[in-house]
């Protein structure tokens, strides 16, 4: 069977996690003039992505799918905790616990997932985001690094469906922009792997504000 049609499934806006009802503080930075038009908005994808995503996230991210190929459900666990106690913010924790949540229900329904993993995942009370894409990945056979790729790709198209929705961005020059960040997502994947695990971190202090913000924000159109 062709790998590419799981890398797409897994990648897709139609995975029904509910990833498109959430703008990661980009709704905030737009009301509040931070992301006026494509070049700020620009800056701000580019500098989640090289200064957030490719420092934390992405590294954590690709840890977990490592540890779930592996069959490592100790250090898959260890991971998870330190995933579920890194999210910032009380609308970071709640998007992440039901997207995880979604997932979940998802790989339990499928037939695909393992006896093992199945096992592993019902011990977890709580999965978030990156538990649930992890075993997404083994079950449909995605190696860790195209799972990473997914995600980062997924991560990027979520963010300019928000600039669509919040600004008069239309989708040619969603498309340009997608020109000009693709190989940012490039340089994320890169770092994120050669990373040494000691120096895994980041301190996204920009977006926390935003997404606080984002929490009391009157009116808006993404959850929170």
């Amino acid at each position: 069977m062709n790998k590419a049609w799981a890398l797409l499934r897994l990648a897709s806006p139609q995975l029904p996690i509910g990833g498109y009802s959430y703008s990661q503080g980009l709704e905030m930075a737009v009301e509040q003039s931070i992301v006026t038009d494509p070049p700020s908005a620009a800056r701000w994808i580019g500098d989640q992505l090289l200064l957030n995503l490719a420092r934390y996230e992405a590294p954590l991210l690709l840890a977990h799918c490592t540890a779930a190929a592996e069959d490592d459900w100790a250090g898959l666990h260890r991971l998870s905790e330190e995933h579920r106690a890194s999210r910032e913010t009380r609308e970071l924790h709640l998007e992440s616990r039901q997207m995880g949540y979604s997932l979940q229900q998802l790989l339990n329904g499928l037939p695909e997932l393992d006896l093992p993993a199945r096992g592993f995942l019902e011990q977890i009370g709580e999965p978030h985001l990156a538990l649930g894409w992890a075993l997404a990945a083994r079950a449909w056979q995605i190696n860790p690094q195209d799972a990473l790729a997914a995600w980062l790709w997924s991560w990027l198209e979520n963010q300019l469906a928000v600039l669509m929705k919040t600004l008069p961005l239309g989708q040619q020059a969603a498309q340009r922009l997608t020109s000009e960040l693709t190989p940012l997502l490039q340089r994320a994947q890169q770092h994120a792997t050669e990373l040494d695990p000691e120096y895994i971190g980041s301190a996204p202090f920009g977006l926390a504000l935003a997404s606080m913000a984002h929490e009391r924000q009157y009116s808006r159109l993404f959850r929170s």
